[in-house]
């Protein structure tokens, strides 16, 4: 990452499709999908799926900020799935499938519990906020999954 470029970190359910979306935004420069959050060095995505090392299947962003802005991107977010539902989206059941923001700084960690206390359903909201800790990039076949199967 350069001085030019920042980071962001969202778990919305499986990583798949949330890669797919944050990839077509002007200003997002490159996307990896991958786990956080747990309590596992280096998790394989069987070990994630298990539930057992408490890693969420993530996404990260790098994003040059002149361009898309850190709000448009949670906004973004929020869009994209239901941050009401607690270890769930759509089909997939778990607490890897959180939704939750995981903040590079104290600057984004006040964006993001502001942008949640003016969400419409801010008293339902389940989505955890907390600050990053390493992130592991998943096994390269969930690369750009939805892509490389024409999905």
């Amino acid at each position: 990452m350069s001085s030019q470029t920042s980071k962001a970190t969202f778990a919305a359910g499986c990583f798949w499709g949330v890669q797919k979306h944050f990839d077509s935004i002007p200003g997002v420069l490159n996307t990896t999908v991958g786990y956080i959050g747990g309590h596992v060095d280096n998790p394989s995505y069987h070990q994630v799926c298990s539930g057992s090392t408490a890693h969420a299947e993530a996404i990260e962003i790098i994003f040059d900020p002149k361009s898309v802005s850190y709000i448009t991107l949670l906004n973004e977010f929020f869009l994209i799935h239901d941050p009401t539902m607690l270890n769930r989206q759509g089909p997939d059941i778990g607490s890897q499938y959180r939704s939750a923001i995981f903040t590079h700084s104290e600057e984004q960690q006040q964006t993001a519990l502001s942008i949640i206390a003016s969400h419409p359903h801010h008293d339902r909201i389940v989505t955890q906020v907390v600050s990053a800790s390493k992130f592991y990039p998943a096994e390269e076949y969930h690369q750009k999954y939805i892509e490389k199967k024409g999905l």
